[in-house]
Order: structure tokens, then sequence, then C-alpha cells
């Protein structure tokens, strides 16, 4: 199937298809006799992967290792728990800081008028922090 054709089944644009064949997350395409490329069944299988794994938030890095343990028919699980363990501290961990920056911003805007009047307590903050 043609990159149309391959974006369409799975959901991923032309242009991170281009992009993922670029960085080596999937193989190259195969091309037909006029240079266009040609994604079997297993590159569209890839590609809804990656999909599915960078709705997760997994990087570029993370999912070429997680692709490669999920063709290795003889992998121990062990290996993609603990990854997944890993992300979801991670993602923990983003949650709590943009908490925090939510919980800062609300006490902020709480303490502005809002008016006519030049003062404001967010600029002021923003101004004072480094």
């Amino acid at each position: 199937m043609n990159i149309g054709q391959a974006s369409a089944a799975t959901g991923v644009s032309a242009k991170m298809i281009r992009y993922y064949e670029s960085v080596g997350l999937i193989r190259p395409a195969a091309r037909t006799d006029s240079n266009y490329r040609d994604f079997s069944d297993r590159d569209v299988n890839d590609l809804r992967f990656i999909r599915r794994a960078r709705g997760l938030g997994f990087s570029v890095e993370e999912i070429t290792r997680l692709l490669s343990l999920w063709r290795d028919g003889e992998r121990p699980s062990r290996e993609v728990k603990s990854m997944a363990e890993a992300h979801v501290a991670a993602l923990d961990a983003r949650i709590a800081e943009m908490q925090a920056m939510a919980d800062t911003l609300r006490d902020l805007a709480r303490c502005c008028a809002g008016d006519e009047r030049p003062d404001c307590p967010i600029l002021a903050d923003l101004a004072a922090r480094p």
C-alpha cells in the first residue's frame, strides 16, 4: 500500500511516517518501479503500534526498544513492565509539576483585580521569580 493508504489505515500522517522512516523507527519501505513507497502489512502493524505508544507518551527512543521487545517472541515481560512503570513514574512527576503550576496560577489570578488598574500580581510574580 502507498503512503496515503498506510496513513489512512493507521492514523499516522504521511509526514510522520516519513519522519519515523528517517530516524529508523520503521524500516525503509519497499519502493515500486516508479519509486513510490510500498508498505507491507508488517509496516502497517508497526505504525499502529507506534501510534498507540506515542499516544501513551513514550519517546521515539522508548518506542524503538518497545518495538524490539514486541518482535522478540522470547523476551521476558519484566523488561516491558519495567519500562511501563518507569514511564508511569515520569508521567506522575509531570502531572504533579503541572498541578503545582496550575495551583500557583490559580492563586495569582485570584489576587489580581482584573480591572483597569495597572497593578497586576501575576506580572509582578513573573518578574520576581528566576
